[in-house]
């Protein structure tokens, strides 16, 4: 039987407070013990301190050194070259709370809060190259133009058998019938039933902590699951994706199984994506600027396809940033090959939606579920931007298949990052600090993935060659 789920009480403010007086007052009505104190790092992951709630009250600012945002998803850092040097006294930023962010943490053992920070050189500056700096200079851009971007983010995840050792593959874990899955499952409401207990648990901690989910569904591959999100404010619905990544993750491990948001965590079944819709209005009268008053799709509209179009593949390793994220990139795999464009058409890089006119909108299907969501979106938004500023114009949509035309994006990780270093445009954009960096993290990630001998090398090579 599923769980009832807790209601909260109208008067009671789950998630987000506006000062620091506010936040001092939320956690002691709560009782809460302690706090987590995070920003995510370039692979996404939360990084920062946990304290006593107390000394967090008493001084919400606190040091921790830069480096954190220069560590590769293996825990190493870059070596340094031209255009990226590590500081060699490994100095200190400050990380300071955005209140809005603050909520409960319902797994903790101990009753405890967590709060995203941001990050800041101590002379008041933005880290340039902090994840969610990026994602806020992207979106000013925008509001300097008079208008503001709305997002809408689709999370795809699969549900695992938990795997302690790496050279085995993972397995669709057991659901309630004692029964593994095989097959396609798509929607089935019967496969998500499976694992209903689970289900509870992420509603139950999504509740507790603020955040709205939209809508679940089962995905093509086993054991494959979606969850979408409300559409939004851009770095509002980051930091919801930043949450829910962990939220899964650990309501999974409760119930004795993985949440992995690999872009392909399993040969032979779909990979996972993390799909953008994306829309632009305009902020004095909140109209959608892709639409004219007699509905029909504007100049702007166009314009920010072609942006896509014509720069996504120079943010790929933003959206796609493992050599696992390619994998993903298949023909006829549910996973666009190009940047090419349709009306409701899901062999496409970029998919209009059927909608109505206020809601016209552009799915980016391109991303992958193992991305950054504050870099993603930020590269995403920056390359319709770009369209929108240049007034550029996209190329003819596509009617039926897009699977047997041409590779438009690249098929490899270095391939991704000499494409993203090469683009003045969006080096403009990022930053040359930001650029440098994440190229060199991505090729120090590149050069270790190098060292690993791979069963296929070994099937194939050990006594053929």
């Amino acid at each position: 039987m599923a769980k009832k789920k807790k209601s909260v009480k109208a008067h009671e403010t789950v998630r987000g407070v506006g000062s620091a007086s506010e936040a001092a007052a939320w956690l002691e009505a709560r009782g809460l013990d302690d706090i987590e104190c995070v920003v995510p790092d370039m692979s996404g992951v939360a990084r920062g301190k946990m304290m006593p709630v107390q000394k967090f009250v008493d001084g919400p600012t606190m040091a921790i050194p830069g480096s954190i945002f220069l560590q590769t998803i293996t825990g190493d850092y870059p070596d340094d070259d031209e255009s990226f040097t590590v500081d060699p006294a490994d100095s200190d930023i400050i990380l300071t709370p955005d209140y809005s962010t603050l909520c409960v943490v319902p797994w903790a053992s101990d009753p405890t809060a967590q709060v995203i920070h941001d990050a800041f050189h101590r002379d008041g500056r933005p880290v340039e190259i902090a994840p969610r700096q990026l994602l806020r200079r992207v979106v000013e851009l925008y509001e300097h133009k008079g208008w503001k971007p709305i997002v809408a983010p689709e999370i795809e995840f699969y549900l695992v058998e938990r795997n302690q050792d790496p050279d085995y593959p993972l397995k669709p874990p057991t659901g309630r019938s004692g029964r593994s899955e095989t097959g396609r499952q798509s929607y089935s409401i019967a496969a998500v039933n499976e694992f209903d207990d689970l289900f509870d648990d992420i509603y139950d901690y999504s509740e507790a902590q603020g955040l709205e989910i939209d809508t679940l569904i089962h995905e093509e591959g086993a054991a494959q699951m979606e969850i979408n999100l409300l559409h939004g404010d851009p770095i509002a619905l980051a930091d919801q994706v930043f949450l829910f990544k962990r939220t899964i993750r650990e309501a999974a491990l409760r119930h004795n199984m993985y949440a992995t948001f690999m872009a392909k965590p399993i040969a032979n079944e779909p990979g996972s994506a993390m799909h953008i819709h994306q829309s632009v209005v305009d902020i004095e009268d909140g109209s959608n600027i892709f639409s004219n008053p007699d509905g029909q799709p504007t100049r702007e509209f166009f314009s920010f396809i072609a942006g896509q179009q014509r720069y996504l593949p120079h943010v790929m390793c933003m959206l796609a940033p493992y050599v696992n994220s390619y994998r993903r990139l298949m023909r006829k795999s549910s996973a666009p090959v190009n940047v090419h464009w349709g009306y409701d058409n899901r062999t496409v890089g970029l998919r209009v939606p059927n909608s109505s006119p206020v809601a016209r909108r552009v799915e980016n299907r391109v991303p992958s579920s193992d991305a950054n969501p504050y870099l993603a979106i930020a590269a995403s938004l920056a390359c319709g931007y770009l369209g929108l500023i240049d007034g550029l114009s996209p190329e003819e949509p596509i009617e039926g298949s897009a699977y047997a035309l041409d590779f438009g994006l690249p098929r490899g990780l270095l391939e991704a990052v000499a494409l993203f270093e090469e683009c003045e445009e969006l080096t403009d954009i990022f930053g040359k600090a930001f650029v440098a960096t994440y190229r060199a993290i991505k090729q120090a990630e590149f050069e270790t993935f190098m060292r690993v001998i791979s069963p296929w090398e070994r099937e194939y090579l050990l006594l053929n060659v």
